[in-house]
């Protein structure tokens, strides 16, 4: 299987980048789409040339680093995935794959693909945590959680941090990531006692690192690899109206 893979190349945070392709052969059509462009690094590498630098960790769709923008799309052409579960079976032969960075203010580019995204962090450290000792693991039943009320916490909680609600957002807003942070904990009686500071600080850290307004476009929605619902941002902006009267 033969690809043209066209990749934005930016050396530093500072330098001009630029789209530049790649003609590319021997890709096997089971490759990943990661294991693809390391096959194109090793190419490179035998050339002499520049590896594209590109972020990855578990290769699992669990961690939410291989945040890549491919034909125009979060993570690729499928809904609900991450670059790492994308497999080359889902392009044909001949195929130009444009591959970028995340575009958004707040996750400038480091080099090549890989953007600093340590906004994320700043947001998480205002709020995304519960204060109370809470030692060892006590046992399952001692502090009685109605089933429905788990499950919507856990649903919010799968979200990974990629950022792909940011990329494909025309407005950069990270409102989906925020709010799963702030539902998940405030959703507990764990999280009860800070749950109007805590959406006041990690919405307040929001708009000073520069994301963008949410206008419920559902872009978002529609990539985030675990599937949150937009519903958490009407929740989430539910709980800041009861945080300002309340808190």
């Amino acid at each position: 299987m033969k690809v043209t893979f066209k990749i934005w190349r930016q050396d530093s945070p500072k330098s001009k980048g630029v789209l530049k392709s790649y003609e590319t052969d021997g890709i096997s059509e089971d490759m990943s789409f990661l294991e693809a462009l390391d096959h194109l690094n090793e190419i490179l590498v035998a050339k002499n040339e520049k590896v594209v630098a590109f972020e990855y960790d578990c290769r699992e769709g669990i961690c939410g680093q291989c945040g890549l923008f491919i034909n125009g799309r979060a993570h690729g052409p499928h809904e609900h995935t991450t670059a790492c579960q994308l497999h080359m079976r889902s392009f044909k032969d001949g195929d130009t794959i444009v591959v970028e960075p995340w575009r958004a203010a707040a996750f400038p580019i480091i080099k090549d693909l890989v953007v600093d995204r340590s906004a994320f962090d700043r947001i998480i450290e205002k709020g995304g945590y519960i204060s109370a000792k809470t030692g060892t693991a006590p046992e399952a039943n001692a502090m009685l959680i109605p089933k429905e009320i788990a499950d919507a916490s856990m649903d919010v909680a799968a979200c990974i941090g990629c950022g792909a609600c940011v990329a494909t957002c025309k407005n950069a807003s990270a409102a989906l990531f925020t709010s799963a942070k702030i539902n998940h904990l405030n959703k507990l009686p764990q999280g009860k006692p800070e749950q109007h500071r805590r959406v006041l600080d990690m919405t307040a850290q929001m708009e000073a690192e520069g994301f963008g307004s949410c206008t419920l476009t559902g872009a978002c929605e529609v990539e985030c690899p675990a599937g949150i619902s937009i519903a958490s941002i009407a929740e989430m902006n539910n709980r800041y109206v009861r945080a300002k009267l309340l808190g």
